[in-house]
């Protein structure tokens, strides 16, 4: 297979109907990008801005996510005080996922099937018939 190098320079790229199966690109700017009907399948990501990034029918199936929010005290990039923006997630299957060691204060869940779910270990149905009892009460 073929290696192109760039290096240096700035570069609009159409590529249709390829193979770039084992590419590396490295400090690269990729604002706007749109990549439609790809296989990423092994793909990581690392060190990078995804800020309003959107992804659309994908399948995540065993995806590893993490460390994700803005750059920590004594990175290059972190910014005293800043507020990340929020995350959505909408018409996503998680079932079975976990969601450990994560900051969701202020987090809002509605219009989900929460059967089975749990918060350190307690079932979240029951803790909302507890709640639904105790507001019954007042």
């Amino acid at each position: 297979m073929e290696t192109l190098q760039f290096a240096d320079t700035a570069k609009r790229l159409d590529v249709r109907n390829a193979c770039l199966d084992d590419s590396t690109l490295d400090n690269v700017s990729l604002q706007r990008w749109r990549v439609n009907n790809v296989t990423l399948a092994g793909t990581k990501i690392t060190d990078a801005n995804l800020s309003d990034l959107e992804i659309d029918g994908a399948q995540l199936g065993g995806a590893y996510i993490r460390n994700i929010g803005l750059p920590p005290e004594g990175h290059p990039n972190h910014v005293p005080n800043a507020v990340q923006q929020p995350l959505r997630f909408e018409n996503c299957y998680l079932a079975g996922s976990r969601i450990e060691d994560c900051n969701l204060s202020g987090v809002s869940i509605s219009m989900c099937n929460l059967s089975g779910m749990t918060i350190n270990g307690i079932l979240v149905e029951d803790l909302l018939k507890e709640y639904e009892k105790a507001r019954a009460k007042r």
